[in-house]
């Protein structure tokens, strides 16, 4: 494997790896009909090099039911770059914030913001997201029922 391309075999680890993380490179091997070695070093230089990024355990949301998820739209007042790295260095930083994307159309982000209940995502909006310097406005909608969610990538 050289250092940016991937090819078939790394391809079908990552599918797999995806659909169940913690699976032991022997299982891998023996469902890839490959050696264990082989393997191993594989998903070791796809570490190395930064395809994967690291391994997590996925809750099951349902079971979690207290957890209120929403999606909010940020429009800010200033699109210069240095404006822009900024916000996202402010909203990284917090823990309600799951995922930020910078985005095209109406809004400049989206947010995914996980809490416990509405005074805490009340609190979130009014006393941290609004009051940085360069938000003009935010609108949310609430996840009412999680129909999909596909953590997959579709690598090929």
């Amino acid at each position: 494997m050289q250092d940016d391309i991937l090819d078939k075999l790394d391809y079908e680890i990552l599918a797999l790896l995806q659909i169940q993380g913690d699976l032991h490179y022997k299982e891998l091997a023996y469902k890839l009909h490959k050696s264990s070695s082989t393997i191993f070093e594989r998903i070791t230089r796809m570490r190395e090099r930064g395809f994967i990024a690291g391994t997590i355990a996925i809750i099951n949301r349902e079971k979690f039911t207290q957890l209120m998820v929403s999606y909010s739209h940020v429009t800010l007042r200033d699109h210069s770059s240095s404006a822009l790295q900024n916000f996202q260095q402010q909203v990284a930083i917090f823990p309600q914030v799951m995922e930020c994307y910078h985005t095209t159309g109406d809004y400049d982000f989206l947010l995914k913001i996980v809490v416990r209940n509405m005074q805490e995502y009340t609190s979130f909006i009014t006393k941290d997201l609004m009051t940085l310097d360069n938000v003009l406005k935010s609108h949310s909608s609430f996840v009412v029922n999680e129909v999909k969610r596909n953590l997959n990538y579709p690598l090929h």
